[in-house]
């Protein structure tokens, strides 16, 4: 027999709607803290380290037209979001000291605990500066001394993107301990210890590394794109695209192998390291890993990286790349022309030979712009190993560089830095920077220059220092018109200055 529904009365049709508003209005009462919740970026959190007499500037997220008000010694600022819900405070800069507690209000209220107010250094490049202080030498002695409570800790996770990001991926700021170092970049640390002992002021650093990288990987694409002579760059890359297909199944097969020797119980194979796409793509690491910082007021930067762009398509653009990256990041973060120091390239003997000695010459030939300083490392490399472990001294020359540029000691801070040459009969006199408190050469000969005539095909030079300039010459070269040094992938020079500082490789110009 066939049911007939009842129909519903419009009472109880009544009733139901009521409960449904009912329940729906508690979904949204529970909702809406969550939708207006006050929010920071993961580069704001307690333990922090703020820049000392500079602005102070908290930013973050939470509902549209809210009121956000920060705390922070004493001072107050607020201000209302946007219909984004972004909201930003600028606080008045001030002195070294802390610790400090900061209060953020709105709809919800975080507080953090524990900030320290100094310099902030940020640390970037690839695998020799992303070089954990676990396998730098003597990590063992140097781990069980690591306790500096006034040192603190951020590492950005890798990230690549096709725009800029509005915030990195982080751990949250941390105390410099045995622990927390130990997967922290070794030169970093090193470098900020030696700040540190100079200084004493709070230090906080922000390590954004990522291994294999180019530079360009680094560069905003802004900047990147002003300059139309970066097109091989570009044409690099796109090849690199075109080729990814065929590297994912080589990849694939590699995976099996790995999976098959693990299964077998035998030792994995070994193949040749490969770059990750995406952590090549112009622009793509300063989207993800610089860009959400460029609102954190920094002291300075340091940076280790080059040995990426060694190859005969991305060499010759080094040195107007270098500058650019620079520029750019001076220009997002708004500071003026803070502090950038580089490490130049070590000595390295790679498999497939490289333009290491043009990246070296480029690195030196960006210190022409403001501020800028560079740590040589041409004698304390390894040449069998692209990640040399004596990241100590590394970091201690770059701490002279910063110790003189940034807080004005008045310190020798590099090596010998090629300035110009003048004829002189058959020979060419030298001159140099960073040379007056002499030149000095270990062992009983000069090593290391070559001269050239017009031809520019380059000889070893007969070469001596009268203790302010080097003086070459070569019998198979009557006329010297060129003269270059430590022009190799791993050379033999011995040039130094009386502050056993190493001079810099160079070739000179027309």
């Amino acid at each position: 027999m066939k049911k007939t529904k009842t129909p519903i009365s419009t009472a109880r049709r009544s009733k139901i709607w009521r409960q449904i508003v009912f329940l729906a209005s508690i979904v949204a009462f529970r909702a809406a803290p969550a939708l207006a919740e006050v929010k920071l970026p993961a580069i704001i959190t307690s333990h922090m380290v703020v820049q000392r007499e500079r602005p102070l500037h908290i930013w973050g997220s939470a509902a549209p037209g809210e009121n956000v008000s920060v705390s922070f010694r004493g001072e107050t600022r607020a201000a209302t979001t946007d219909a984004l819900g972004r909201w930003s405070v600028g606080l008045s800069p001030g002195a070294a000291g802390g610790p400090f507690e900061m209060e953020i209000h709105g709809e919800n209220t975080i507080k953090l605990s524990d900030i320290l107010v100094g310099d902030v250094w940020l640390a970037s490049g690839q695998s020799n500066m992303e070089f954990p202080t676990r396998l730098a030498a003597n990590a063992t002695a140097e781990l069980a001394a690591a306790n500096h409570p006034r040192l603190r800790l951020l590492h950005v996770n890798r990230a690549s993107s096709d725009y800029p990001l509005e915030d990195v991926s982080a751990e949250p700021w941390t105390a410099c301990s045995p622990e927390s170092v130990a997967d922290f970049s070794a030169v970093a640390y090193f470098f900020a210890k030696d700040i540190q002992d100079h200084q004493n002021v709070p230090i906080g650093l922000i390590e954004a590394s990522w291994g294999g990288t180019p530079a360009e990987a680094w560069t905003s694409l802004g900047a990147f794109s002003a300059n139309a002579s970066f097109m091989p760059i570009l044409a690099a890359y796109s090849k690199m695209t075109d080729d990814e297909s065929v590297w994912s199944i080589e990849r694939a097969r590699q995976e099996r192998e790995i999976e098959a020797a693990k299964v077998a119980g035998k030792e994995a194979p070994r193949f040749p390291w490969h770059p990750e796409l995406k952590s090549w793509a112009p622009a793509g690491d300063y989207n993800g890993m610089i860009a959400p910082l460029t609102r954190f007021p920094i002291r300075g930067v340091i940076w280790y990286q080059g040995e990426s762009n060694t190859d005969p398509a991305r060499a010759p653009l080094y040195e107007s790349l270098l500058k650019t990256l620079i520029q750019g990041w001076r220009e997002q973060w708004g500071e003026g022309d803070f502090p950038f120091l580089i490490v130049q390239l070590a000595n390295f003997k790679p498999d497939k030979e490289g333009m290491w000695p043009e990246v070296r010459d480029a690195q030196r030939k960006s210190l022409v712009l403001r501020n800028t300083g560079m740590a040589v490392t041409i004698d304390i490399g390894n040449p069998s190993d692209i990640h040399p472990t004596n990241k100590q001294e590394v970091g201690h020359r770059l701490a002279l560089a910063a110790r003189a540029i940034s807080y004005s000691e008045k310190i020798e801070y590099s090596g010998p830095l090629y300035r110009q040459t003048t004829r002189e009969d058959h020979s060419l006199r030298v001159w140099f920077d960073h040379a007056a408190s002499g030149l000095v050469m270990e062992g009983g000969v000069l090593k290391g220059f070559e001269v050239a005539g017009a031809d520019r095909h380059f000889v070893p030079a007969d070469s001596y220092t009268d203790e302010l300039t080097v003086v070459v010459s070569s019998a198979q070269v009557p006329s010297p018109q060129y003269v270059r040094y430590d022009w190799a992938s791993s050379p033999e020079g011995n040039l130094y200055n009386d502050d056993a500082l190493p001079a810099s490789p160079f070739e000179s110009q027309p």
